[in-house]
Formats: C-alpha cells, structure tokens, sequence
C-alpha cells in the first residue's frame, strides 16, 4: 500500500532540503537549490549519523515562527510552518519559536534555535487581544525579518491576520509556495497565481513544505516573559469557556479521540461501556455498519467519513483502503487486530497484537477496577491516560 499522502496537482513546488520540488507523472524534478545544500541534505546519511547544526555562526537576523501547542505538541501544519523558515534561512539568520501554550516537544529537532513558551495561553482559553499584544511584544524584542504561522483555522491564522492588520505589516495568506526569495498563492477561486517577494507576515498553507530536516536548529530555550497588561479585562471579547459534552453526541468531523469498532467487536454494549469511560466518540467500518452493529452516520473510510482526530483506536477493523483513507490525517492510530499482517498495521503507529473483543472486556474490567479502588473521577482521567500515554 502507498502510505504517500496525496499532493493536490494544481500546487506547483513543495519546499524540501533540497530546494523546491515538483512532482510531475511520478517523477520528482528539482526547481530549486538552497544555500544549506552543502550540509549534506540527501542520501541515508542523516539516518545513519546525528544530524548537524544548520549554523553556529553569529546571528545577525531572525525569522519568527509562532503557533500554538495541543497538549504540549505541535502538529503538523505548525511543524511545516517552523521547518520553511529553517529551510530558507541562511548561516547567519536565528530561527526563533514562539509557542503559545505549554510545549514538551525537541524544538531543535524542529528545526528552532530558540524556543520561547507562553504556557499562559492554553488553547482551551479564547483571549485574542492577549495573544496579539504577546506577538507584538515578541516582534519588538527580536525585530524579526519576517513571521510565519500556520494558515489555520484554529488561532494561527486570525492571529497572524490580526497582527498584520495592527501593525500594518505586509501579509500573504494560504501561502503554497515559498522560497528565501519568493512566495506564491492562488487566487481568483484558484483560477491563477500569483508571486511576490517574502512579506512581513507568511501564513503558510498546509502540505507546502516538508517538515523533514536534514539539520538541527540550537534549540535554546529562552525565559522570555510577557508583562503586557491583559486586554481581556476591558476587551469586548469575552471567553464564554469550555463547554462540555458526551463524546457520543460530537459529530465524528469533530472528535479528537475516537474509538472504532470493525468484523472483530460482537459485543457491541461492552464497546460502548469502553468508548464511555475513555470519553471517545465512537465509529464504526462499513462492515459493521452494514452488519446492522451501529448506525450508518458512526461509518468512516471513502464511503462514510473522514475524520482528524489525535487518537483513532480501530478494535477489529482489517483496514481496507477505503477505510484507510477516512483515518488518514488522523494523528496517531492504534489498533487492535488478531493480523499482524493487516493493512491498517502498516497505517498504524501502534498495533496491538490480540483479540479485539478480549482486549475490550480487559480494559472495562481495568476501568471498573480503577474505579472502586479511586472512584469515578480518578477512573475516567486514568484510563484516557493510559490511552494517551501508549502513544508517547
């Protein structure tokens, strides 16, 4: 099976260690070289020996790369967004990080020289203006040539917008393409594009750049405080907080954990006990659902839908490449198969080799344990901790 995400035709390049690259009838053809060329970017020499600094030269600019943390982590859009600005930054450029959230990550192995951390600002609190004047305060500290975030729709992007907008920056949006001399987007409906030199401001678009780095940045962390006074004391935007729900009624497009159920689960109650305690969503493969098992809105794979969660856990499910493409931007898969050799184990970052139902009877029966020996609300954080903490 092809495990190569799919690359939109229309996008020109794609940013790698070696300059910018073009996929064009299965072949890949080099647009571009770039400066850092000389470290040694291709071949299996990286997996063979510790990756280089990309520069221990004096600083003399600095490229600022901001985006917010989930759970410590950065995901995928953010790491691209910090691997560009290494790519095209030259020997004597600092690549700072600005992390908004707690971040546990290697940001050398990111490709960061500097890693500032604004624990602060978690994701589950909405305090726009206090993230703008934390950005605007970091810029006045470091004067960065330029700032890069992620084109996103979960804070990056309105706050990159926003910051533009306040300090009347120079500003590309769903950037696709770039370089240390250019970027590109499409406009008019994606009916043409358009080029110009680096602006102040890159929101960059997701799958431009490859996050694999042939280098490593310092990754020095920096104790930086932000002392600004909060906005959201005489701000008309008001944090309403987080509003709970049963993980069974969130829509699957929605859902950051997700357990699903294929041929291997027959008991279906025990399932959903399990699906309770972890406070997942539940879903389902087309075989069961036609099986009658579950309802067909719970199906997922080309036919039914497509889900982003950080955790998709596939008791009894083969893997058929329908279902495979439904959990393809998932961010870490386990499942739970008798088959070692089934294709949802080349997809998954952690394959349990057992049976579906009996590795479901022994996580309630773990759970019910934990919750007589703790109580109920011990119980519930310590099995998603568990869940969690098999994927670390």
């Amino acid at each position: 099976m092809n495990n190569l995400k799919r690359i939109d035709p229309r996008r020109p390049f794609t940013i790698t260690a070696d300059g910018l690259k073009r996929i064009t009838l299965g072949m890949t053809g080099v647009a571009g070289s770039m400066e850092f060329a000389a470290h040694g970017s291709t071949g299996s020499a990286h997996r063979e020996h510790a990756k280089p600094r990309r520069t221990t030269a004096t600083p003399q600019r600095v490229l600022l790369v901001a985006a917010h943390a989930d759970r410590g982590a950065l995901d995928d859009h953010a790491r691209q967004t910090l691997a560009a600005a290494a790519l095209i930054a030259d020997a004597t450029t600092e690549v700072v990080l600005l992390v908004f959230g707690e971040f546990t990550g290697d940001a050398a192995a990111l490709g960061a020289d500097k890693l500032i951390e604004l624990p602060m600002f978690d994701r589950r609190v909405f305090a726009p203006l206090d993230e703008l004047n934390a950005l605007a305060a970091c810029v006045a500290a470091y004067a960065p040539a330029h700032i890069f975030l992620p084109d996103n729709a979960t804070g990056d992007g309105d706050l990159g917008r926003g910051y533009a907008a306040a300090a009347n920056a120079s500003v590309a949006t769903h950037v696709v393409e770039i370089d240390a001399a250019h970027v590109a987007a499409y406009i008019q409906t994606n009916t043409a594009f358009a080029v110009r030199a680096l602006p102040e401001v890159v929101l960059l678009a997701a799958n431009a750049v490859d996050p694999k780095l042939p280098f490593v940045g310092a990754g020095e962390r920096v104790v930086w405080r932000f002392d600004g006074e909060p906005a959201s004391s005489k701000s008309i935007v008001r944090d309403l907080g987080v509003e709970e729900i049963d993980a069974a009624q969130l829509a699957l497009e929605e859902a950051d954990f997700i357990v699903s159920a294929g041929n291997g689960v027959s008991d279906v109650p025990a399932f959903e006990r399990l699906a309770a305690t972890l406070g997942a969503a539940i879903g389902a493969s087309r075989v069961a659902v036609d099986d009658g098992k579950f309802t067909r809105d719970k199906q997922i794979g080309a036919t039914g839908k497509t889900v982003e969660a950080s955790v998709y856990i596939a008791f009894g499910i083969s893997g058929a490449v329908q279902h495979l493409q439904g959990i393809k931007d998932c961010r870490h898969v386990i499942a739970v198969n008798l088959d070692a050799s089934a294709p949802i184990a080349k997809r998954a970052n952690l394959t349990v080799i057992a049976d579906a139902q009996e590795t479901i009877a022994a996580l309630n029966e773990a759970a019910a344990a934990a919750r007589t020996a703790r109580g109920t609300g011990a119980a519930l954080l310590n099995s998603t901790a568990v869940a969690e903490g098999a994927l670390a």
